[in-house]
């Protein structure tokens, strides 16, 4: 046979097993309908990246369930080998969901903690899969991809309790957390002492009182390491997931979604799989803002009376304040004037003793009020009298002939107790009447512009003069006495310097502001106090209005080497018809490195404008008289957590929701505050002093004065 001729055979041959190879090549899957739907169905026309079709023969048939789907009784609803990816949507309607929050994650959180309902279980680093979000976080709702790994690290669990020791499954939620200690992945602190997640997760939790935590719905994601592993296929007859009770079918290797709220379970192996997260009702933000004036108001107050943290406590009389308040909200409805609905709303807010509570804040009656000025601002001191401590020069007091110092004995033809006690303080309502009295004592010299003020006064070493001045548009003395006083709104979450005195001074100004960056900041310090073997530490909380109490009590964590149960807050149990304290919720201190704590001297200075979170620090830092409290006054007495509703006109109205308590179950901040240990006068020396007499007592106390 000639050469050529044998070429040609082997080139045949070479060709028919090429074609042959091909043959055997599994085709390239073609989404099936109902997963074209599912990947395509947005909330808005969006331009995507065009994908080219893969091209097959006309008689490819689509992947249908393979035949093992058949030993799984028809669950399984679509195979295509296992999942890959999944995306999906975070709604959010709660207006705390991204307060203070910088590093928010979307990850796959490993459930061994539910199966052995272990409250303190701490997912492993290595099982968390972080996802990525793809769109606008602080805009709801926003999107989410996550690609699974080949082999996923997380914990195994035999969740089908037939008796026999078998090798276990990986079982996942979706989940919704944010990351603020350490690196990109979560650890105790970010995961709240442990648990798994009951809210913004893939899975339903009860919060019914006898099933509280439960797993009643929702989607897991499963991984099964062999064709071996059984899981349930329903919640069995007790209603709880991993019980003995329940049916179960065996999985197939690999990646599994199982949709919890069909019955029986059903189970998906799509490679791609859509699964949004779910907002429980409990953290949804309740909305009345479609009623009537008059009917927001009643559904206000019929939740007011049930969950309203301190009405006993304050002795709130509720139907009392319905009584007295609705014939406005009526009449608002009758005229559909909006303008005095939102006064009746916000003067509802002020008759509640409760700085956390607020309402519509009336802008154009504030501004009138408080449009003249008498050019002076003025002090209670430690023995009843009322001082001026600032005068704006060429204003009608400075006119009238008074002097830094002068007593103030009328205003407006009446004494000034009486002066006060009338004055409308648009920074209502409080806690404490140690702060209504200083808010007091700044807006009682307001007055709508053009107002004749009669004001009766004593100069030092003078006689009783009275005068009438006319109420001019100057804003100096109102601004000089406000708490916030230096504030630029462009200071970082906590700001530090060394003294000359040898100690490190801090300003916390914060715990609502950058979650992640706060701490950062605060470890920057921590290191530099033990790197410099500096003695002392000042903390100065007098202009911190709150934010994050956990964030607040982690951080005072870095100066103990205890891991001290600081308390409890309880919240309204339907099913109970009362306050609850859960004992898995207790607040305690998760102590960060040893390298990373300070055990030096500590003053921490406080005010009335120390509020909420800055109030729970200032707390940790009294357990076993860690810290000196210095200060002229208590902090400003809000001892809870808040909750907020939508009402009509785009309002809405803030209340506290959740009563905080001590370790012994003592309301402990509410209407009291933290009070000084180290009190600082408030007298001619302090009110006149040129430097700064609260901070220069933290000083005398480290120096041991």
């Amino acid at each position: 046979m000639k050469r050529t001729n044998i070429l040609l055979i082997l080139l045949v041959i070479l060709i028919l097993l090429l074609a042959a190879a091909c043959q055997q090549q599994e085709p390239t899957p073609v989404p099936t309908e109902a997963a074209a739907v599912e990947l395509t169905a947005t909330a808005e026309p969006t331009i995507q990246p065009t994908i080219q079709p893969t091209i097959q023969p006309a008689d490819t048939p689509a992947p249908t369930a393979t035949p093992e789907a058949n030993d799984m009784g028809g669950l399984l609803i679509n195979d295509e080998g296992g999942v890959v990816a999944i995306t999906g949507e975070v709604t959010y309607t709660n207006p705390f969901f991204t307060l203070g929050v910088a590093a928010p994650v979307i990850i796959t959180e490993d459930q061994a903690g539910f199966v052995d309902r272990n409250e303190g279980f701490l997912m492993p680093v290595a099982s968390q899969t972080l996802g990525q979000i793809t769109t606008d976080f602080f805009t709801s709702p926003f999107e989410y991809s996550l690609s699974l790994p080949i082999e996923p690290q997380g914990t195994l669990r035999d969740v089908d309790h037939d008796g026999v020791t078998e090798t276990g499954v990986q079982v996942y939620a979706i989940a919704y957390w944010t990351n603020t200690f350490g690196d990109p992945f979560l650890e105790e602190r970010d995961l709240y002492g442990g648990g798994w997640s009951t809210a913004y997760a893939s899975t339903k939790v009860s919060e019914d009182a006898e099933t509280d935590r439960e797993i009643i719905g929702g989607k897991l994601l499963v991984y099964a390491p062999d064709d071996q592993q059984d899981f349930p296929i329903g919640f069995g007859e007790d209603g709880l997931l991993f019980t003995d009770d329940d049916p179960t079918t065996t999985l197939l290797p690999g990646y599994t979604v199982v949709n919890l709220d069909t019955d029986p379970f059903t189970f998906d192996r799509s490679r791609e799989q859509r699964i949004d997260l779910i907002e429980p009702e409990g953290a949804a933000l309740v909305d009345f803002s479609d009623l009537s004036y008059t009917d927001a108001f009643d559904a206000l107050v019929d939740k007011l009376k049930l969950e309203y943290a301190f009405t006993e406590y304050k002795g709130i009389d509720w139907e009392a304040l319905r009584a007295e308040f609705k014939p406005r909200f009526e009449a608002a409805d009758k005229t559909g004037s909006a303008l005095n609905y939102r006064r009746a709303l916000r003067d509802f807010a002020w008759s509640i003793p409760d700085g956390h509570v607020s309402g519509p804040f009336v802008v154009e009656d504030f501004r009138e009020a408080i449009s003249g000025g008498l050019g002076f601002a003025m002090r209670e001191v430690d023995d009843g009298r009322i001082l001026v401590n600032f005068i704006t020069p060429g204003a009608p007091a400075d006119k009238a002939g008074m002097e830094l110092g002068v007593e103030i004995l009328a205003i407006g033809g009446v004494p000034v107790e009486e002066a006060l006690q009338n004055a409308v303080v648009y920074s209502a309502p409080f806690s404490t009447e140690h702060f209504l009295r200083l808010q007091q004592l700044r807006y009682a010299t307001r007055f709508p512009l053009d107002t004749e003020v009669e004001v009766t006064f004593v100069n030092p070493g003078g006689k009783e003069e009275t005068v009438v001045m006319t109420a001019v548009p100057e804003f100096d003395s109102f601004n000089f006495s406000s708490l916030n006083v230096g504030l630029t709104g462009l200071e970082l979450p906590l700001e530090y310097k060394f003294l000359p005195d040898g100690y490190m001074y801090v300003q916390i100004f914060s715990f609502a502001d950058n979650d992640l960056l706060s701490i950062q900041l605060w470890e920057r310090m921590m290191r530099a106090l033990n790197d410099n073997l500096i003695p002392g530490l000042i903390i100065d909380m007098r202009q911190n209005g709150g934010g994050s109490g956990f964030l607040a009590d982690q951080m005072a964590a870095y100066f103990f080497n205890e891991p001290y149960v600081l308390g409890n807050t309880g919240f309204y149990d339907e099913d109970r018809g009362e306050f609850y304290f859960d004992p898995r919720t207790e607040d305690r201190f998760y102590l960060p490195a040893d390298e990373l704590r300070y055990n030096g001297d500590i003053a921490v200075l406080v005010g009335p404008n120390c509020a909420s979170a800055c109030e729970f620090f200032s707390y940790d830092m009294t357990i076993a008289d860690r810290a000196a409290i210095v200060g002229q006054y208590p902090t400003a007495g809000l001892g809870g957590s808040i909750d907020e509703v939508a009402m009509p006109e785009g309002e809405s109205f803030r209340f506290t929701q959740g009563r905080a308590v001590d370790n012994e179950g003592n309301i402990h901040i509410e209407g009291i505050g933290i009070v000084p240990t180290v009190k600082v006068p408030v007298n001619e020396d302090t009110l006149f002093s040129t430097g700064d007499p609260v901070l220069q007592a933290a000083i005398d106390y480290l120096n041991g004065q």
